[in-house]
């Protein structure tokens, strides 16, 4: 006796099947030892981001004990104090607060406004792809950092208004990739029978393309979130960070100055952006790795 399953069953279980495609993907990451100490440490970095006020609580830019305290002169605070007093360890803690969020919000972002130009360009071509595929390249004529510095500058410097710029300035690049994943998907086997069966544009755009054209653009947005982290260093650096929030960049900025007398000031928050930035290209590589079928079977 056979049993039969109905198109209802079949609409439920289609979550599992799809998530049970990606099964050889993930035991390829996780067997990746570079991908899964990049993981470690985004987890760690995140659950230091967390539990900052737990374990600080109060401001981390109030006077906190003597200025330039040296690491390990005063139990009390293991890394010693800036010019001001302010604890190093409390700021790095929270700092990574600020630096994670701008990192993360920047490139959805960018996601949100490149995947939908990317889909919209690649997916009905024409004279739309022809006006879309303009405004991508004279967005990427213009100089990226320089773009989010006056963009900051307009406004007045928040995490909400650079995490926007960031985000604005970057998404040409997910924008071009999505482009290219449809035009190349678009006349598929797989899209051409959803057509024969009356399948709406939209359902096969979210529904058939877009889970296909996933792979590459994971990887991008990885590596992208290590860039936006950078840039937001980068603006604190140059003094157009919120001067409400620390962050690395901020923290940098402000023991530049006395970068041969009190180095750690530079040194500890340089080595979180360092340890960021590099969490996230192992993780990026990996998931290259993993979700490559070239590289999956050669290996």
């Amino acid at each position: 006796m056979t049993s039969s399953s109905s198109p209802l069953s079949d609409e439920m279980n289609a979550p599992y099947a799809r998530f049970g495609q990606f099964t050889p993907q993930i035991r390829a990451f996780l067997r990746n030892p570079a991908g899964v100490a990049g993981v470690s440490l985004l987890l760690l970095m995140l659950l230091m981001a967390l539990t900052a006020s737990f374990f600080y609580p109060g401001d981390p830019l109030d006077m906190a004990g003597q200025p330039l305290l040296r690491p390990g002169q005063d139990a009390h605070f293991p890394l010693g104090t800036d010019s001001l007093g302010r604890d190093v360890v409390a700021g790095l803690v929270h700092g990574s607060r600020v630096s994670l969020l701008i990192g993360f919000s920047a490139v959805c972002v960018s996601l949100l406004i490149g995947t939908l130009i990317g889909t919209i360009a690649g997916y009905f071509g024409g004279r739309l792809d022809d006006l879309l595929v303009h405004l991508t390249e004279l967005f990427q004529t213009l100089p990226n950092f320089l773009f989010v510095i006056v963009l900051v500058t307009i406004g007045q410097p928040s995490v909400t208004l650079i995490s926007l710029s960031i985000g604005v300035a970057s998404w040409p690049t997910i924008a071009r990739l999505v482009r290219a994943e449809f035009r190349s998907l678009r006349e598929s086997d797989f899209v051409m029978a959803a057509r024969s069966l009356g399948y709406s544009n939209a359902r096969i755009i979210f529904h058939e393309i877009l889970p296909n054209a996933l792979p590459p653009i994971i990887v991008t947005t990885s590596v992208m979130v290590a860039t936006a982290i950078l840039n937001e260093s980068a603006l604190s650096f140059l003094g157009l960070g919120d001067p409400n929030r620390v962050s690395w960049g901020s923290m940098i900025g402000d023991g530049r100055e006395m970068l041969r007398t009190a180095w750690y000031l530079t040194a500890f928050p340089g080595a979180m952006i360092v340890i960021a930035v590099l969490s996230l290209n192992l993780v990026g590589d990996a998931l290259n790795d993993a979700l490559n079928p070239r590289l999956r079977s050669a290996s």
